[in-house]
């Protein structure tokens, strides 16, 4: 025990109730407080410590485990140190079945599958498949009830998203032409080029 305490008690930020913190200033009195606590309820030293010990630390508790709070807490600690493979799996499950349940919580608010939440999440794929079907000035436009902090916070979240767009269409190889944030140009030079056809129109007749 006293191996254990001497150790503990070097620990950076070891937690000690705010009553006590003022007398835990340096290693000797983080020790002689943990000695203390260890003598008065072993039980409550593990609740409060246990994370902290290792097995060949856990097992100077085992003349006590006749306690059952004492035992309780030596059987945690021990699972989270070395859990069985019915424990592994029994966590992975566990941990599959709060993910699903938040995903059901996503679709049933109606978040996860709305057209902005797939395209944050794959920006590149939307726009393949919609997005360059769509107006793109049209997502810089303020819309209806939003204010204007909130337009602009729009506008540079929607710059984010394209730029992850053209990375990875440059990635990819995609022509230049064709990068997201082009459209605006290729318009441009379609009208020009339209404007110099009329020109020369007229001038022939």
């Amino acid at each position: 025990m006293e191996r254990m305490t001497e150790r503990l008690s070097s620990l950076e930020n070891l937690y000690f109730p705010r009553a006590l913190q003022s007398h835990a200033t340096n290693p000797s009195q983080r020790k002689s407080l943990l000695l203390d606590l260890l003598s008065r309820d072993a039980a409550v030293f593990l609740e409060r410590y246990g994370a902290q010990l290792n097995s060949e630390e856990l097992r100077e508790f085992d003349t006590l485990n006749y306690d059952y709070e004492i035992n309780w807490h030596l059987k945690n600690l021990r699972t989270k140190i070395s859990p069985t493979s019915e424990e592994l799996r029994s966590r992975s499950v566990t941990v599959k079945n709060r993910r699903l349940a938040y995903l059901d919580k996503l679709v049933l608010d109606g978040k996860y599958f709305s057209e902005d939440s797939m395209r944050e999440r794959e920006p590149y794929l939307h726009h393949e498949f919609v997005g360059k079907f769509q107006d793109p000035s049209a997502r810089g436009m303020a819309r209806p009830g939003e204010r204007w902090s909130e337009t602009l916070m729009r506008r540079c979240e929607e710059a984010i998203l394209v730029s992850k767009i053209r990375e990875e269409q440059q990635r990819l190889g995609v022509d230049e032409m064709e990068w997201v944030g082009n459209e605006r140009n290729q318009q441009q030079q379609e009208e020009r080029r339209r404007r110099r056809r009329r020109r020369k129109m007229k001038n022939r007749m």
